[in-house]
């Protein structure tokens, strides 16, 4: 059966949640109407790599952020995923959250490898949790941008059968060959799709790439965006990971041992 994605490429206003909480609701409420069943919103959506002002604009994973998302999951029936600004206490991290469509919250995953390049081990917390998660019964993983370097991190998500490995990123446009290469690399590597939406746009140290992908488990690319906002879509079948492991099977074949 076939699931019709939504990949939602924007811009995002810097450190203004409200401003951009507004801007997604629409693109949501629009990827919903055109009969999207799993929508992803790229790192930090709500405020940008505005990390010198988490203090003030992150919030915990019950403030507005999950009132919008509970509810329209709940209202349009579909999957909603993306990564926040999350305060806990004193401490600060980047949190890609999935909810699933009845609004419930199925994953709060803590991104493991922190960016030095824009800064985020001088803001945040690193998480030490995997992001697995459930959808009617179908594994998947959820990922954020710096850790698709890292594929024994990848691996690890996979080793419990995920069909997908959703990547939100704000992935810079100097480097946006490097984010092509790995995500085909990681889709071929654990032969399933990768569904990976970055951001477009500036803030006031970067230029984003945007070119979001879908990527299926040969490695070959089914959808793939621009430089500009836009949605993505793809319709894509999660029971085609499970014809191309038999084929060739490489999680049997694994010698785990020899690899510590």
């Amino acid at each position: 059966m076939k699931t019709n994605i939504a990949v939602i490429q924007m811009d995002i206003a810097f450190g203004d949640p409200e401003e951009n909480r507004k801007q997604a609701r629409k693109k949501i409420e629009k990827a919903a109407a055109d009969g999207s069943q799993i929508i992803v919103l790229p790192e930090l959506w709500t405020t940008g790599y505005d990390l010198s002002r988490f203090e003030t604009i992150a919030e915990t994973l019950d403030g507005p952020t999950h009132d919008l998302l509970r509810d329209l999951a709940a209202y349009h029936q579909v999957t909603i995923l993306g990564s926040i600004a999350e305060r806990d206490g004193s401490q600060f991290y980047n949190t890609l959250v999935t909810y699933d469509e009845t609004g419930a919250r199925v994953s709060s995953y803590r991104k493991a490898h922190l960016f030095r390049l824009m800064n985020e081990e001088k803001y945040l917390h690193s998480g030490n949790e995997k992001g697995n998660f459930q959808i009617a019964d179908v594994p998947f993983a959820g990922v954020i941008c710096y850790d698709i370097r890292f594929p024994e991190w990848m691996r690890t998500h996979m080793l419990d059968g995920s069909r997908a490995l959703f990547v939100v990123a704000e992935w810079p446009k100097p480097r946006i060959d490097h984010w092509r290469n790995l995500l085909v690399s990681r889709a071929i590597e654990n032969q399933c799709f990768v569904i990976a939406c970055n951001r477009v746009g500036k803030d006031p140290d970067n230029t984003f790439g945007g070119h979001s992908l879908v990527i299926d488990p040969w490695g070959k690319v089914v959808a793939e965006a621009g430089g500009h906002e836009e949605i993505l879509h793809a319709s894509i079948d999660f029971s085609d990971v499970d014809a191309i492991r038999k084929q060739i099977p490489i999680f049997q074949d694994r010698r785990p041992g020899l690899y510590e």
